[in-house]
């Protein structure tokens, strides 16, 4: 029959000394965090001065190598030192012990100037597992919110064409945001296609120069058709022109004869466009 001696309670010394070691414990625990705070600004410094940059790929690559970090946590590291960068309470949170590195961590994958202030609320009442699970929750209405937000203005995109008297077309529409970005992108190859050789005469304004570039960029769509596969692929626009029409001293002298004379009508299965990279 194994005996158990009863359980003795501490005397008013032993807790007194277990108090002790406590404080000292989450004091020494405060000087860490506020080491990690100083460990990230000079992260944060070097990374963006790109001190990295000497044969590594990345600043959490040249981490992992000179601290010994796991390349994950090096990561890591290298994201939450940018967050804080724009995230001034909960790098002074950090900086005093406020909150500890783990919750912090957490909490620059959802923080927003914005929102910085009630994440921080969260951070100083939860436990670093609250605080993970507060911000699972977060991600995922941000995405559904983001996820609204993208059927918003897909279904608000619109485009309208208004032929005026004078034969002339206006054009007047709203395009999604990476709709509109890859247009100003194909605009901007059309220009330096038709312009970018151009030297001497009086060049057009960026105004026509946008004209034509959205005029190449239909032709060049109508001859060679639209593939629905490769949305964001760029072409790059050869043009064939006889050797009489750069020898007209009228096409030399301005860049938009030159345009007109180069893409006659008769000669527009002269164009040739080719897939290139960005």
């Amino acid at each position: 029959m194994e005996f158990h001696p009863p359980n003795v309670p501490a005397t008013t010394e032993t807790a007194a000394e277990l108090d002790r070691l406590g404080d000292e414990i989450a004091e020494l625990s405060a000087h860490l965090e506020a080491a990690t705070a100083r460990l990230l600004d000079l992260i944060r410094e070097f990374d963006t001065r790109e001190g990295w940059n000497s044969g590594f790929r990345s600043c959490g690559a040249w981490l992992s190598w000179r601290v010994g970090l796991d390349l994950g946590a090096a990561r890591e590291r290298v994201r939450v030192a940018r967050a804080l960068g724009t995230l001034p309470r909960l790098a002074r949170a950090l900086a005093i012990g406020e909150l500890s590195y783990a919750k912090v961590r957490a909490l620059t994958r959802v923080a927003t100037p914005e929102t910085e202030e009630r994440l921080l609320a969260v951070g100083r009442a939860g436990t670093a597992d609250h605080v993970e699970r507060i911000v699972r929750g977060w991600r995922r209405m941000d995405r559904k919110a983001e996820a609204r937000e993208t059927a918003r203005q897909h279904a608000s995109r619109t485009l309208h064409a208004y032929p005026q008297e004078d034969g002339m077309v206006v054009l007047r529409g709203r395009l999604a945001p990476e709709v509109g970005a890859l247009l100003l992108r194909a605009l901007a190859a059309a220009r330096d296609s038709l312009y970018k050789k151009v030297r001497g005469g009086e060049a057009p304004s960026m105004a026509q120069q946008q004209a034509d570039a959205l005029a190449l960029v239909a032709e060049t769509a109508l001859h060679h058709g639209v593939d629905p596969g490769a949305p964001g692929e760029r072409y790059q626009v050869v043009v064939h022109v006889d050797a009489p029409v750069l020898a007209d001293p009228i096409s030399r002298a301005s860049p938009c004869s030159r345009t007109a004379r180069a893409f006659p009508r008769k000669r527009r299965n002269a164009w040739r466009a080719t897939p290139a990279g960005w």
